[in-house]
């Protein structure tokens, strides 16, 4: 099984494409193409970035913003440096973790929170699918705290019976919510990716 699933990374075109011009993770095509529809990120932005590790969506986000803009990179798992990028190893369910967030941003406000967090895959979808919903809700409370007015957010999720939830629950903030899969996903894969524009408030607050 192991051995399959290695051979088949091996064999993907962005996996291949990733190694090719350098980036660390073959997701960074994903916020390439949702960068490409959405324009979640301009030159210049201060971008948070949840669950970064390995570092593809803050080598995409850097990229992007240029050497005017801050990227925040955050992981309970250690990321290599990157130029450029603020690193925090922290979990973003920790609400000592948010604290280090604002710390980094330096009394200022992100114009872009994403989030390509994904749980520990346990086997069951069920299961696994409520804890993406979660890390969504985490994601949300973060970016509820640190966004500008019109700021923006990108979320992963597995589709299921709380993919509505989080709809629901995002919709108010926001001027635009979409869903969204870009085409690098692996077509075996339930992800789908909730793009939020133009944050208002959290209506909850």
């Amino acid at each position: 099984m192991v051995k399959r699933w290695y051979q088949e990374r091996k064999n993907d075109y962005y996996y291949k494409k990733a190694k090719q011009v350098g980036y660390r993770a073959r997701s960074a095509f994903k916020l390439l193409q949702i960068q490409g529809k959405f324009h979640i990120i301009k030159p210049g932005d201060t971008v948070v970035d949840l669950g970064a590790s390995p570092g593809g969506w803050s080598q995409v986000a850097s990229e992007i913003t240029g050497r005017g803009g801050l990227v925040i990179s955050v992981d309970v798992s250690l990321m290599k440096p990157l130029e450029g990028v603020l690193f925090i190893q922290g979990d973003v369910t920790d609400p000592s973790t948010l604290d280090r967030i604002i710390e980094g941003l330096r009394g200022g406000r992100a114009d872009a929170v994403i989030s390509d967090m994904s749980p520990d895959i346990s086997g069951s979808y069920s299961v696994d699918q409520a804890r993406s919903a979660y890390l969504c809700e985490q994601a949300f409370r973060c970016a509820a705290h640190v966004l500008k007015v019109n700021g923006n957010f990108v979320c992963k999720i597995f589709e299921g019976e709380d993919t509505r939830l989080l709809l629901d629950r995002v919709k108010p903030c926001f001027k635009m919510v979409k869903l969204y899969s870009p085409e690098a996903s692996r077509k075996s894969s339930s992800e789908i990716y909730v793009i939020c524009k133009g944050f208002i408030s959290d209506s909850s607050s």
